[in-house]
């Protein structure tokens, strides 16, 4: 009986799991913009790698430059 006692606690009990795309995404524009908030950031680093993170900033990162690149060649070839 005290075991199964046991396994509910320990069931009911939340555990940071890897984040998924949706999430990590969210955590990357919020943090890109400067509205992250305290509770999304300690959630964030609860997280057991930060490996996506990473992966999603590096790819954010190249996607917002390539587009301010774009722009910038598109604005300059209409003069």
């Amino acid at each position: 009986m005290n075991d199964m006692a046991d396994n509910n606690n320990n069931s009911s009990k939340k555990k940071p799991g890897s984040p998924g795309v949706l999430k990590i995404m969210q955590s990357i524009l919020a943090g890109a913009f400067g509205v992250q908030s305290e509770k999304r950031r300690q959630e964030d680093f609860a997280s057991h790698s930060p490996v996506p993170y990473i992966i999603a900033g590096l790819l954010f990162g190249a996607a917002f430059v390539g587009g301010l690149i774009l722009v910038v060649k598109v604005v300059l070839a209409g003069q």
